[in-house]
C-alpha cells in the first residue's frame, strides 16, 4: 500500500487564513516538506500544530536531488506533506517534480486548498477575470524579458504575474512599452498583510508610481488585448503587431499572415501598410 502526497496551502500573510485541515495535517504528517523549516516552525506553533513526523527541507537548491527520497517514503507507504513558505506549492514554487515522480508512481496525489496570491490579486484587480492566464516571474534580463512579453502581446485574457520589488519599475515600463501605456492594470502589494495595498491604473502611470520604489510581496494584474473589429485597426497598428511578432523571431512573411488571420482583413492590407511604413521611414530626412 503506497503512502499519499498531500499539497498544502500556507497563508500568504494573514495567519489566520490557514485552512482548517492545514493545523490537522501538520501534527499528523509522517513526513512533512517545507521551503523553509524555519518558518514552518513558527507557523505550526501559531496554529498549536506541531509535527510528530520527520521535517526535512524541500526548495530550489535541493528539490532535484530530495524528490528521489520522498517518492521513496510514499512507495513505502508514507504521508508526506508539502508546504511552501506562502500559498500553494509548485504554482511558482517548489513542488512540480515532486508531483509529477508521485503520479509517475501512480501515488495518490490530493490536496488541503488554501490562499493564493493568483487568485487574490485577480479577484481584487477589477480586471475581467472570466479568463485569464498565469505567467509567473518574467525573466531578469531585459531582452529576455521583452521577447516574453511579446509573446503574449496579443493574449485576451487578463493576465497575472509575480515580480520581485526591486524590478517592478522595469518590468511595468516593458509592459507599457509592449502592451500600450494605457493598457490597465493592478499592482497588488503584501496581499492580506498589514500594509496592504492594490495600485489600480494604467501601465505608464503604474510604471512611474513604481519609479519611486516598492516594497513587499508583488503581484501584477495585467488587462488583456482588446479584442478589435477590423475597422477598428489603422496602419499603424498593423504595423506595430507585424513589428511585435517580428521581434518575437517570426519570418515578416508569417507575422503578416498571422496579424491578417487575427484582424480578420486580407494579408494585403497588412502587406500595405508595412510596405508604405517602411517607405516613409526611409524617406523620412
Amino acid at each position: 500500500m503506497t503512502g499519499t502526497l498531500v499539497l498544502a496551502g500556507t497563508p500568504i500573510g494573514d495567519v489566520g487564513d490557514a485552512p482548517p485541515r492545514l493545523a490537522h495535517e501538520l501534527a499528523t504528517a509522517d513526513v512533512v516538506a517545507a521551503e523553509d523549516t524555519r518558518r514552518l516552525r513558527r507557523l505550526a506553533q501559531a496554529l498549536d500544530a506541531l509535527p510528530t513526523g520527520r521535517v526535512v527541507s524541500y526548495f530550489e537548491g535541493n528539490e532535484a536531488a530530495r524528490t528521489p527520497e520522498l517518492v521513496e517514503a510514499l512507495v513505502g507507504g508514507a504521508r508526506v506533506l508539502l508546504v511552501t513558505d506562502a500559498g500553494m506549492p509548485s504554482v511558482s514554487d517548489p513542488g512540480y517534480r515532486l508531483v509529477a515522480a508521485a503520479v509517475e508512481k501512480d501515488i495518490k496525489v490530493t490536496a488541503v486548498p488554501g490562499p493564493s496570491a493568483v487568485l487574490t490579486a485577480l479577484a481584487l484587480s477589477g480586471l475581467p477575470v472570466d479568463r485569464f492566464c498565469f505567467e509567473g516571474f518574467l525573466p531578469r534580463k531585459a531582452g529576455e524579458r521583452l521577447s516574453r512579453l511579446k509573446d503574449v502581446a496579443e493574449e485576451r485574457r487578463t493576465l497575472v504575474y509575480f515580480e520581485a520589488p526591486h524590478r517592478l519599475d522595469d518590468t511595468l515600463a516593458a509592459m507599457a512599452e509592449v502592451f500600450g501605456e494605457g493598457r490597465r492594470a493592478a499592482v497588488c502589494r503584501e496581499l492580506t498583510k498589514t500594509y496592504e495595498e492594490v495600485r489600480r491604473g494604467p501601465l505608464a502611470e503604474l510604471a512611474a508610481w513604481a519609479a519611486e520604489g516598492v516594497r513587499g510581496e508583488i503581484t501584477v494584474v495585467v488587462e488583456g488585448a482588446p479584442e478589435r473589429a477590423a475597422g477598428d485597426l489603422d496602419a499603424a497598428e498593423l504595423v506595430r503587431r507585424v513589428r511585435v511578432r517580428e521581434e518575437a523571431g517570426e519570418r515578416r512573411k508569417e507575422a503578416i499572415a498571422a496579424v491578417a488571420a487575427d484582424a480578420g482583413i486580407p494579408k494585403r492590407e497588412v502587406f500595405d501598410a508595412v510596405v508604405a511604413a517602411k517607405n516613409a521611414a526611409q524617406s523620412a530626412p
